[in-house]
């Protein structure tokens, strides 16, 4: 599957006899998603020794609403529209806070919810211990990772969420860890301990530590354009107050935290202004700390470009044929290893000293140094300008083929273009490799 950069069960399968064989891998009770992810964590717990690094949690829904007619009924649930069936997945991204470089999974959790989701009033959501609510993957995702990178070795660990994860229960917890901080987007307007204001207003009255501009990204689905931003930044220590609904035996009544404020001055009329409440456990008392705050969250976006190559951008799991639900939520967890590699490298492209060795086998590099020669023209502009053998030399080569001018005065290579090269290589690679093997007369 890595090799072929697809999760469709007659490309990546060399002959019938293969393809049978891994529909019945994916359909077999023994193969659980506990083990695949088991294996994920202990590739990532190779990259991660000595270096801080950052784990990136989020969820995004795998949407099975046009394949309902033919799949199985067990395993089924609804999604976000609480119409359309589906499940989700919750993986945990890696990256080198140094770098931002994506370095492996260190967790993945899959679950459906049932075909007759009542809403959070029907349930009395609010009244659940955390541990029943769904919420409580953010926990399982930082109590794994934790488990997964202190076993690599690890540092020094940041988890870092979205607005979904700013739990009280998260704040008491995950902290306790030694070499353990957390970084979170605030979704509350928090009561702050024996303060008058409420979180948001008390984080306005700090005066500007300093402005910077930065370049968002656009997003389709909130109609946000690409544009240079120009940012202030305020930042300042509190204490967060323990929510009235929390037993007062199991949390304590305040945690000591800082909270980062980000806003956009003079945005353009037609788009809403930027304004992140960053809420950290690392101590923030200098406008270079709150700036390397900030830079770590902005590199949260790498876990939104896993799910895009995950879906429609890239390997499109919402397409495949499979029949059962179980085996498709297998299948997506090894499709997730295959969009790690993707987005290595994407993040990669334009890095010399990261070897090439790290996504390809000898065999393939050897294909590509042969493939080169016939991707390069004749000008020095037209030439991979990357050192041989490294991944940004590799990804030059894989681009060209996903039909990237290789030209360096355009926009670099993005994630379909690299899934379409790798898809594109992995042909040429199989007639490649004839020659170098042992031929095998069938009958």
């Amino acid at each position: 599957m890595v090799e072929c950069q697809s999760v469709n069960i007659r490309q990546i399968s060399k002959n019938r006899a293969e393809q049978i064989a891994n529909y019945r891998f994916l359909e077999n009770d023994n193969v659980t998603i506990s083990e695949l992810t088991k294996s994920l964590s202990e590739q990532c717990q190779q990259n991660v020794g000595g270096k801080h690094v950052l784990a990136i949690s989020d969820t995004s829904e795998i949407n099975l609403q046009s394949h309902k007619g033919r799949l199985k009924e067990k395993g089924l649930g609804v999604v976000g529209n609480n119409k359309d069936v589906g499940f989700f997945i919750h993986p945990t991204l890696v990256l080198n806070a140094e770098t931002g470089f994506p370095l492996g999974l260190s967790t993945v959790q899959v679950w459906t919810r049932a075909l007759n989701h009542a809403d959070k009033k029907a349930r009395k959501y609010k009244q659940q211990p955390i541990e029943a609510k769904e919420s409580y993957k953010w926990l399982a995702s930082a109590e794994r990772s934790i488990k997964c990178l202190d076993g690599g070795d690890a540092s020094m660990v940041t988890h870092i969420g979205d607005r979904e994860a700013d739990l009280y229960e998260e704040w008491a917890t995950v902290p306790k860890q030694l070499n353990h901080h957390l970084l979170i987007r605030a979704c509350q307007n928090r009561c702050l301990w024996q303060k008058t204001e409420l979180l948001y207003e008390y984080l306005a009255k700090q005066s500007i530590e300093g402005t910077y501009g930065l370049q968002v990204h656009s997003d389709a689905r909130t109609g946000r354009k690409s544009r240079e931003a120009f940012l202030a930044v305020r930042f300042t220590p509190i204490e967060i107050q323990r929510p009235a609904s929390l037993p007062v035996a199991d949390y304590p009544p305040h945690l000591r935290i800082y909270a980062v404020e980000v806003s956009e001055v003079q945005a353009p009329i037609d788009q809403e202004p930027i304004l992140w409440r960053l809420l950290t456990t690392h101590e923030v008392l200098s406008i270079e700390k709150a700036l390397q705050i900030i830079q770590w969250y902005c590199w949260r976006w790498r876990i939104e470009q896993l799910f895009a190559t995950l879906k429609l951008a890239g390997l499109d799991i919402e397409s495949t044929q499979l029949e059962s639900p179980d085996a498709i939520k297998k299948l997506a967890v090894l499709a997730l290893s295959v969009a790690v590699r993707t987005l290595q490298m994407v993040e990669r492209r334009e890095t010399p000293n990261i070897s090439a060795s790290l996504a390809f086998s000898d065999m393939q590099l050897q294909c590509l140094s042969n493939i080169e020669p016939t991707l390069q023209g004749n000008t020095v502009k037209q030439k991979n300008p990357h050192p041989r053998q490294s991944l940004s030399w590799a990804t030059w080569i894989i681009a060209r083929l996903g039909g990237w001018s290789g030209y360096r005065s355009q926009r670099p290579p993005g994630m379909p273009t690299i899934v379409h090269g790798l898809q594109r290589f992995e042909a040429i690679f199989l007639g490649w490799i004839l020659p170098h093997s042992r031929l095998v007369c069938t009958r």
